[in-house]
């Protein structure tokens, strides 16, 4: 997410991401496969009972910028919203080291997740990770990416550098509406993976909804949404995407 404007082309370049051989240092037995595909892919392994019946979401947060609780169990349930999931969705938080690097870029980010990850998919379970970071993104406009299959990244730095202050938005709002945005990536919002039931992709801003009430409308990533969320609540998804991800296999 971003609080000005995210290009769409980091949205693309996340979806285009990397064919290389990775390795997770903490498991180098990880099948690749099932780690390093394009955002969206696996929309319906995360959405449908079929083939995993539960999620775990491993939180690695570098020192000084642990998630909010608030904003996790908001996030949570989120996920237990749409995902149809009956052994349950489990967030582990785990500190790692800080980063020396002021700003990352995205191979960076995707280095720091392959040498920190514990949680990976199993047999009936798939594994989702997001990572709070100690700095900024290398276009520092930018909040927050999903830039794999199962992997999201949060710039703590920014995060806090734009809320909980006077005047600004409160953390938790900005913050669950950041995890919340970059979720719906992940399970395939908007165009991404969870084909559309009735057009509502914007043309303009692809992989985001029409609608401006849409939690996966285009300006929930741009500064207008501190605006609106000094007063307002954290958007929710409308009927067009929810009802995507019912049909993808979520509830």
């Amino acid at each position: 997410m971003n609080i000005r404007l995210i290009p769409a082309f980091i949205i693309l370049l996340s979806i285009g991401c990397s064919k290389q051989k990775v390795v997770f240092s903490n498991n180098p037995g990880a099948p690749d496969y099932l780690h390093n595909r394009p955002v969206g892919a696996s929309a319906n392994e995360i959405l449908s009972s079929s083939k995993y019946s539960s999620v775990v979401v491993e939180v690695q947060y570098m020192t000084g910028y642990a998630p909010d609780a608030t904003a996790m169990n908001y996030l949570q349930g989120f996920i237990n919203s749409y995902a149809n999931k009956p052994g349950g969705i489990t967030v582990v938080t785990k500190q790692i080291d800080a980063s020396s690097s002021a700003t990352l870029n995205l191979d960076q980010v995707r280095n720091i997740e392959e040498a920190n990850r514990t949680a990976f998919t199993s047999t009936s379970q798939i594994a989702l990770y997001i990572l709070y970071t100690n700095g900024n993104y290398s276009d520092n406009n930018v909040i927050g990416l999903a830039y794999r299959n199962t992997s999201i990244v949060i710039f703590g730095k920014t995060v806090h550098d734009n809320s909980g202050g006077l005047g600004q938005v409160n953390r938790v709002k900005l913050e669950a509406t950041v995890g919340e945005h970059e979720m719906g990536h992940l399970l395939g919002l908007v165009n991404l993976g969870s084909p559309m039931q009735a057009s509502h992709q914007d043309a303009a801003h692809p992989n985001h909804c029409t609608n401006s009430n849409c939690l996966m409308y285009y300006s929930s990533n741009t500064k207008d949404a501190l605006g609106f969320l000094l007063a307002g609540n954290i958007p929710t998804l409308d009927a067009n995407c929810a009802a995507d991800l019912h049909a993808n296999g979520g509830k």
